[in-house]
């Protein structure tokens, strides 16, 4: 029998203030003021989500806001997987919440004893998901890197997820050991040709699983921020019509990559469009809400984890 409605609530509330306790790390005095409610009732909503166990390691209760938004996306947009996370009130911009969940994808792709391979940018989304993986041994699976790990320096990428994950699986892992951009279009031609590097790319193009970041392409853009383009450079690809990028790649309000500017000497991997294999972005934030609605409506994507801020504000646009 289903639960009634105010019991649902009841459950849905707990879950939601077991969320902000244990994975966004609030107070109890927080939380109550999150949540409108005195600190009892909140010392008693964490109490009764242990209690109900709808929450171990990992939270298990799905939230019924979070559900309804992710099955809009979903249909919406006809997706293979969606997870819509509560929205961290005190920190909005928190990959906190999504960073939990693609840490759960990842485990339940790599508990599969048939060998799988494993697709990553890079980003703090993808990073800190990886840096949640619970350790276990998987020496038939493989880690591969869709995105050049060097930097216009030529330091390491401080983002780089491959070696991680390998770390905490056993498993065999295939860098991208290329500069993010090379000087010109010819350059980055020969290099991806370099037997090394065409082998890399061929392990990624039957990954089973590809999970990236999203970023934004204002003057805020991460490629920018993290020292990978130039001003100049970011200017020229918001100029050619770029409003997101993922794993370099940058692409324009329908989805369509550019055909100019960075995108002519980036030595990652280009993204499969439409997708093919599961391809599983983590966003979130406002701001990263033009970079996905256009990644959706241009299938760079088929997979999507957010928070419940940045669901809505996709839908509603």
């Amino acid at each position: 029998m289903a639960a009634p409605d105010n019991e649902k609530s009841r459950l849905d509330d707990a879950a939601r203030a077991g969320w902000l306790y244990f994975i966004a790390g609030h107070t109890q005095d927080e939380i109550a003021k999150m949540l409108q409610v005195s600190r009892a009732s909140a010392q008693r909503l964490v109490s009764l989500c242990l209690a109900e166990r709808l929450i171990t390691f990992r939270l298990e209760h799905p939230i019924a806001a979070c559900m309804e938004l992710a099955s809009r996306l979903k249909a919406r947009f006809d997706l293979v997987h969606c997870d819509v996370v509560p929205t961290d009130p005190a920190a909005p911009l928190s990959n906190a919440g999504i960073a939990e969940r693609s840490a759960n994808l990842l485990e339940t792709t790599l508990r599969s004893e048939t060998p799988v391979i494993v697709a990553l940018g890079t980003g703090r989304a993808v990073r800190a998901a990886v840096e949640r993986v619970s350790p276990i041994e998987r020496p038939d699976h493989q880690i591969v890197s869709l995105v050049g790990n060097i930097s216009a320096d030529g330091s390491a990428s401080f983002y780089d997820t491959v070696g991680r994950l390998a770390d905490r699986t056993g498993a065999r892992h295939y860098p991208m050991p290329l500069p993010f951009l090379m000087s010109s279009e010819d350059e980055r031609n020969r290099m991806v040709r370099i037997d090394p590097i065409a082998r890399v790319r061929a392990v990624a193009a039957k990954a089973d699983l590809r999970l990236i970041g999203i970023g934004q392409m204002d003057q805020k853009a991460q490629v920018h921020v993290d020292g990978f383009v130039t001003r100049e450079e970011l200017l020229e690809m918001m100029r050619l019509g770029a409003v997101g990028e993922v794993t370099g790649w940058a692409y324009d309000a329908k989805g369509r990559l550019i055909k100019g500017g960075t995108n002519k000497r980036l030595t990652s991997i280009p993204p499969q469009i439409p997708a093919v294999s599961t391809t599983i972005a983590a966003a979130v934030g406002v701001a990263k809400v033009p970079s996905i609605k256009a990644a959706l409506a241009g299938r760079v994507i088929n997979g999507l984890i957010t928070d419940e801020a940045t669901a809505r504000a996709v839908l509603d646009r």
